[in-house]
């Protein structure tokens, strides 16, 4: 890796860390339009779960007085079996229409989020919670974006920016801990991407260190736009993929 390249890298991890700092998810969304010029696919995905299981874990840390393990086994329950169905589900379904159609409700339902910022709260039971994580995971295995479901469930449910981080990040670790495993187990973690993630590592950490301190300011509502943003940016990427900017 030459010296551009170099920089490029820990550039986009510095935001990528403040990104998950400030929203708690989205850090693939950020780094793999980079990343992906200048790295392999399977360094990439391997460096995003690396670094969002530490990032995540940070996370989790600073908001446990926010934790209710009732509320959020449900959703880790149906992550941990969504996750290898869907990463072996690629073996027999075409990813790019799935990320089509998923790309597509995301940008509707941003669009209609932020066009009317009042939503009438949803509520459920634990049965519901454990699809919605299923979903979630499932969608994590197929398309490598973890969390975006279970994120807007918890926005529907109109939970506090503090709860919805205590809900959706531990089902995010869960379902890059699963990934990460399965990946580990084919033997795609090599010893040169050992090296770019700990070269990649102090930048990460400055910038979720500086990503909580913003995330510290915002109120419920520019929080809340932050997400319907991310979440439309996510719904953007999946329907042009980044190889389209190459």
């Amino acid at each position: 890796m030459d010296g551009i390249a170099l920089g490029l890298y820990l550039s986009a991890s510095s935001v990528g860390g403040v990104t998950t700092g400030l929203a708690g998810f989205a850090m693939g969304l950020v780094v793999s339009g980079v990343w992906l010029h200048i790295l392999t696919p399977i360094q990439t995905a391997s460096l995003i779960m690396g670094y969002a299981l530490l990032v995540q874990g940070y996370g989790i840390w600073k908001l446990r007085h926010a934790f209710d393990w009732r509320q959020i086994t449900p959703f880790i329950i149906g992550g941990a079996i969504g996750v290898p169905i869907g990463t072996y589900s690629l073996t027999y379904i075409d990813p790019a229409y799935l990320r089509t159609g998923v790309g597509i409700l995301l940008m509707l339902y941003s669009v209609y989020g932020i066009a009317r910022p009042t939503l009438k709260p949803i509520h459920a039971g634990p049965l519901a919670d454990t699809t919605i994580g299923f979903l979630n995971g499932l969608l994590g295995g197929l398309t490598g974006l973890a969390g975006i479901v279970v994120v807007i469930w918890c926005q529907l449910h109109g939970w506090s920016k503090d709860v919805q981080r205590a809900v959706y990040q531990p089902v995010i670790v869960t379902a890059f801990l699963v990934s990460a495993v399965l990946l580990g187990a084919s033997g795609a973690i090599t010893s040169d991407t050992v090296r770019l993630y700990i070269l990649g590592l102090p930048m990460v950490l400055a910038g979720m260190w500086l990503g909580m301190k913003l995330y510290g300011r915002l109120d419920e509502a520019a929080f809340r736009k932050i997400i319907l943003v991310l979440l439309l940016l996510s719904g953007f990427f999946l329907v042009v993929p980044f190889s389209a900017f190459r």
